[in-house]
C-alpha cells in the first residue's frame, strides 16, 4: 500500500526517539513540520487528560500501521486497554473538576469578606471602583457602549477592549448572564470590578481554550453610554 511520505517520516521519527537517545537536529521542514505534529498530538493527548500514554508504545504502533504490520496486541486487548485509559481519563476530569469547584467556592467566600465588595442575590460580586454622574440604568432591551478587560483568577486577560484602544457595542441581553444581571445595575460613567462566578458565565463550557471549563471571571468594566435611552431621549 502506497503511504503518505510526510506521515511516514514522522512516525520514522517518533520510532527513532523512542529507540535510542539521540534527539533529531530539527533542522530541515520536514523534521520541524514532524515536530510540530508531534507537539500537536502531545498538547491533544494532555487536554484530554491522557498524560500517561507511553510514548514508545506510541510511536511503535505509529510504525507497524505505516508498515502494514499486523497488530501485536488483539483486537480484544485494544478494546480493553481503551476503556482502561477513558475510565481514568473520566476520573481525574472528575476529580479535577471538584478540586476546581471548591477553590472557587473558597476564592468567593473570601473575596466577599473584603471591603467595598458587594455580593448579589445571584452570588455575583462587584466593587465599585468610579461612580458615573448617570442617573438611568440599561433595560435587557437596550444597547450599550461598554470598555471592558477579562482575566482568570490566575491574572490572564483573555479578552480586553482596552488593550484594542475601541470600546464594544453590545445588547444587554446578549451576554454571559453575569453581564446581563451587572450592567443592569450599571449607571453610565459607573467603572466596576465585577467577579463572576462560573456558573454565571460559561459553566463548564469553554469558549476559548484561554478559558478553562468552570473559571470565575473577573472583569473591569466601565459603561459609556446607553444607545436606546439616548435615542428614546431625542424623540
Amino acid at each position: 500500500m502506497k503511504r503518505n511520505l510526510l506521515a511516514a517520516s514522522i512516525a520514522l521519527s517518533l520510532f527513532a526517539l523512542a529507540g535510542c537517545d539521540k534527539e533529531p537536529e530539527l533542522a530541515d521542514p520536514i523534521q520541524q513540520a514532524s515536530y510540530g505534529i508531534g507537539l500537536n498530538m502531545g498538547e491533544s493527548l494532555m487536554n484530554d487528560g491522557l498524560d500517561d500514554i507511553d510514548p514508545e508504545a506510541l510511536a511503535l504502533g505509529m510504525k507497524d500501521a505505516l508498515a502494514g504490520e499486523v497488530s501485536r496486541v488483539s483486537d480484544e486487548e485494544l478494546t480493553a486497554a481503551f476503556e482502561v485509559l477513558q475510565t481514568r481519563a473520566q476520573e481525574r476530569a472528575t476529580s479535577l473538576g471538584e478540586e476546581a469547584a471548591q477553590a472557587n467556592v473558597d476564592f468567593l467566600a473570601e473575596n466577599a469578606k473584603l471591603e467595598g465588595v458587594i455580593t448579589t442575590d445571584s452570588g455575583l460580586q462587584y466593587e465599585v471602583l468610579t461612580e458615573g454622574e448617570g442617573e438611568v440604568s440599561p433595560g435587557p432591551d437596550d444597547v450599550v457602549t461598554v470598555h471592558y478587560e477579562g482575566r482568570l483568577l490566575d491574572g490572564t486577560v483573555f479578552d480586553s477592549s482596552i488593550s484594542r484602544g475601541e470600546p464594544v457595542d453590545l445588547p444587554v441581553s446578549g451576554v454571559i448572564p453575569g453581564w446581563v444581571e451587572i450592567l443592569q445595575l450599571m449607571h453610565v460613567g459607573d467603572k466596576l470590578k465585577v467577579t463572576i462566578p462560573s456558573e454565571l458565565a460559561y459553566g463548564e463550557a469553554s469558549p476559548s481554550p484561554v478559558i478553562p471549563p468552570n473559571s470565575i471571571l473577573i472583569f473591569e468594566m466601565e459603561l459609556l453610554e446607553i444607545q436606546s435611552d439616548d435615542e428614546s431621549a431625542g424623540e
